[in-house]
């Protein structure tokens, strides 16, 4: 379900494994959340206990954020 990524860093880290650009520290959770991003089909998929899935408003509206 990924379709784009808006942070260079984050591409080159889902493509590659590169730190490069991303905190390191923040690696594993970043990666545990784009492999199951990538197999999500709708958004409840993303509905992980601690993530606080909620629907973005305003301009946002029709994205949701972990």
């Amino acid at each position: 379900m990924i379709k784009s990524f808006k942070h260079k860093g984050v591409k080159r880290f889902y493509e590659t494994g590169s730190k490069v650009g991303i905190q390191p520290d923040h690696a594993n959770k970043l990666a545990r959340q784009l492999a199951i991003l990538d197999r999500a089909t709708n958004p409840e998929d993303m509905n992980i206990p601690g993530w606080r899935l909620h629907p973005l408003v305003g301009d946002l509206s029709p994205h949701w954020a972990i």
